[in-house]
């Protein structure tokens, strides 16, 4: 362990010293006699030279100790452990997320956000819960691709998540390639050191045909000892979209059940069945609660604040100055 004293707030100190500096010069120059209160002092102290020259030059060092104690209180002082191994909680995540078209219905006429701008948000609060965790994400439609690998940078995460969006006539959201995403997503896990990996995959879709076997997705992913948690989204195969000049329309829509608890469960994850996109929050949450691990890191430093000791020293010193100058002798 090896500990070391900074300031925080540094840049007060290049004010406080020369405050200091030239209060101590001005008081230096303008010093005056002491006389004292008591005739009982001042006979002892004309019995000793000693005692005559003690209260003059201690009153002032004391005053002196008290505005230095002050000044260097303002640039907050902290002991920095630079060594101390820290626990934290941290996984790697890769988060799936369906981008078909059918993720622009919504499911509550009382609440007609669409399932893609809930999981959205969503997902940017999950992300936000993580702060130890190196989170990544993959979108899928008619083909899956990598839109962030994993990264500690929630601000850029977000940033991206903020501008997914289903445009029409784009043909990558003409389908629904789940297992391919897995595998997308697991490929990319499998270069991790992360003691726990897992993948977060929500969709309200059913396989296309050009998709992958979810068997190979599954092989995969437990040969990289990754969990798969599954969301599927969907009202009873029942969907609302509101289109421009037609207005709300309610057609099929449904999920593979089958398939998305397949995947869950011979990975050791877990599948949902949302019935509302506006139960997704719920979801994310229990996720936040199941997958936490604990290791140990050093990297991080850990401050101690030195503020309260510095208080008070600075209390007795104002204390110890009161019983002197009140009690004792007067500084004309």
């Amino acid at each position: 362990m090896h500990l070391f004293l900074r300031f925080a707030y540094a840049h007060w100190l290049y004010f406080a010293i020369p405050f200091f500096i030239l209060t101590v010069a001005v008081r230096h120059y303008y010093s005056r006699l002491t006389l004292y209160q008591f005739p009982l002092l001042s006979y002892a102290v004309q019995w000793s030279n000693k005692v005559s020259q003690l209260p003059v030059y201690s009153l002032y060092s004391l005053r002196f100790f008290i505005l230095l104690l002050l000044l260097i209180l303002l640039g907050k002082p902290q002991l920095v452990d630079q060594k101390s191994k820290v626990t934290v909680e941290g996984i790697d995540i890769m988060m799936v997320l369906d981008i078909s078209g059918s993720m622009n219905c919504f499911d509550d006429l009382k609440d007609r956000r669409t399932r893609i701008s809930i999981a959205k948000q969503e997902a940017v609060r999950f992300v936000e819960k993580r702060h130890n965790d190196a989170i990544g994400l993959v979108l899928f439609g008619n083909h899956a691709i990598m839109r962030c690998p994993l990264t500690p940078d929630k601000f850029m995460l977000k940033s991206i998540l903020d501008d997914v969006a289903i445009r029409q006539n784009d043909p990558i959201h003409s389908g629904t390639v789940i297992s391919q995403a897995v595998i997308t997503a697991a490929r990319h896990l499998q270069k991790s050191k992360a003691a726990t990996r897992i993948i977060i995959l929500l969709t309200d879709g059913e396989p296309s045909p050009n998709d992958h076997d979810p068997s190979e997705a599954i092989t995969i992913a437990k040969a990289f000892g990754i969990k798969v948690y599954t969301i599927g989204v969907g009202n009873n195969g029942l969907s609302l979209q509101d289109i421009p000049s037609y207005g709300i329309i309610q057609f099929q829509n449904k999920f593979d059940t089958r398939l998305l608890s397949l995947l869950a469960n011979q990975t050791g994850g877990k599948f949902f069945d949302v019935k509302k996109a506006q139960d997704i929050a719920t979801i994310y949450d229990e996720i936040d609660t199941l997958e936490k691990t604990k290791y140990q890191d050093n990297v991080y430093m850990k401050y101690h604040d030195f503020f309260i000791p510095l208080i008070w020293t600075v209390l007795i010193a104002i204390f110890v100055e009161l019983i002197l100058s009140t009690f004792v002798w007067t500084i004309l």
